[in-house]
């Protein structure tokens, strides 16, 4: 048996080359000994499974949320068959305003999200607040808790939602403002279609739906006088803030969390909620939305009592 050490091979410029070639490949994931053929075709494999899943989310994703849409045909759903069974009607009238309560949060919160968007705020789009996904606007303590409350007492239409805008990214005051209102214009655009609603079938549509629709029309009234209130936190003090001076915006921003609940506090106040429930029952008789619809529409709303 030999003891002689074996030769090595004279490394050459060209060896080197080929290490650093296959050290290349293997710090990007592919196989350093498949030939260009194969990995030319392993290439295109990809490109064309990437397109395809593409347009398989183009043809088949949707725009608006599944969940939106969800309580758009619940919405419709229970209409219908309030309609089709009136016996029955009396106990949609709960589900009904509920569902619409939430399609309309939905779209008061999109008012907001689309109008930033238009005004240089892209990053709405990336959380997924075009999408009217009830999730991307929910906030534990103004989305659920309060609303629900609220609306089980026959009260306040809690405007509900939370979605977060970089304000960097508005350019002025004017498109800070506009981006507050926009909350409160998709309100006032539901509560104008409820009303054309109730107009056009005063006598033809069933009566306990007729009076679940003109309760949900009354939740939009108290929320927008609610939101419109310039109080830290809610839309009304948003429009004014942008041209407010910096102390008082500094101010109201270390006081938007605690501020609507004070709010809503002072109006148990005997004197401040006679003055709110008044303006806005007025309000409603001057806009033409029967009060006694909304009283009995209430009632039914309220089937625990």
């Amino acid at each position: 048996m030999s003891n002689a050490l074996p030769r090595r091979k004279r490394l050459t410029p060209e060896h080197v080359k080929r290490a650093a070639d296959r050290a290349t490949l293997r710090s990007e994931g592919r196989d350093p000994h498949e030939s260009p053929t194969d990995a030319g075709h392993r290439s295109n494999v990809r490109q064309r499974s990437a397109s395809a899943q593409r347009l398989s989310s183009s043809a088949t994703g949707w725009p608006i949320s599944l969940s939106f849409l969800g309580l758009v045909g619940t919405l419709l759903g229970l209409a219908a068959a309030m309609l089709a069974f009136p016996t029955y009607a009396r106990w949609g009238v709960f589900p009904l305003v509920l569902a619409g309560w939430l399609v309309s949060l939905c779209l008061h919160e999109f008012g907001h999200a689309i109008v930033a968007y238009g005004c240089g705020d892209r990053s709405v789009r990336a959380k997924g607040y075009l999408t009217l996904d009830l999730v991307r606007y929910t906030h534990w303590q103004y989305s659920i808790v309060l609303p629900l409350v609220f609306l089980a007492l026959g009260g306040i239409g809690l405007p509900g939602g939370a979605i977060y805008i970089h304000n960097r990214a508005l350019r002025s005051r004017l498109q800070r403002t506009l981006v507050s209102a926009g909350g409160p214009a998709a309100t006032l655009a539901v509560l104008l279609a409820l009303l054309a609603i109730l107009i056009v079938g005063r006598d033809r549509i069933e009566f306990s739906l007729y009076a679940a629709l003109a309760f949900l029309a009354f939740l939009q009234v108290t929320t927008l006088i609610f939101n419109l209130i310039p109080v830290p936190g809610l839309d009304g003090w948003g429009i004014l803030a942008p041209w407010l001076p910096r102390t008082l915006r500094d101010l109201g921003w270390r006081t938007a969390h605690i501020a609507p609940l004070l709010l809503i506090v002072l109006l148990l106040v005997l004197p401040l909620n006679r003055a709110f429930w008044g303006g806005a029952y007025e309000l409603c008789r001057t806009i033409g939305l029967d009060v006694w619809a909304i009283s009995e529409g209430r009632a039914l709303f309220e089937f625990w009592r």
